[in-house]
């Protein structure tokens, strides 16, 4: 598949990239997935619970957000390489439905429900 079959690809996956980039900021983070440091969580002892569970849900979301970043990022390099939208693992096809929904997609749909 070409870009010329999904022409809209590298926009949507700009856009997707500048909106992840964005959130992890909002949270903090840098774009490789590290919290600044200069993110404060609270420092009163009483209140050490509340902030060891609020640094567990941000870095559990910074995660997401980072693993989100990276398939983006790897479409990005696919559709760079004229190779968006070829399965990274059977080579196949990957639908155009699918990459509709999910621009983002490096493999079908088969090859990712066998992944997980």
């Amino acid at each position: 598949m070409t870009t010329a079959t999904y022409p809209d690809a590298e926009r949507l996956l700009q856009e997707a990239r500048a909106h992840l980039v964005e959130r992890l900021a909002q949270l903090g983070a840098e774009e490789n997935g590290e919290l600044r440091p200069d993110v404060e969580f609270g420092d009163g002892f009483a209140d050490a619970a509340a902030a060891t569970a609020e640094r567990t849900e941000v870095l559990g979301l910074v995660d997401s957000l980072k693993k989100n970043l990276d398939d983006v990022d790897l479409a990005l390099r696919q559709l760079e390489e004229g190779r968006y939208g070829t399965c990274l693992r059977c080579g196949g096809e990957i639908g155009a439905g699918r990459l509709s929904i999910r621009p983002e997609s490096v493999y079908c749909v088969e090859c990712k429900s066998r992944s997980g």
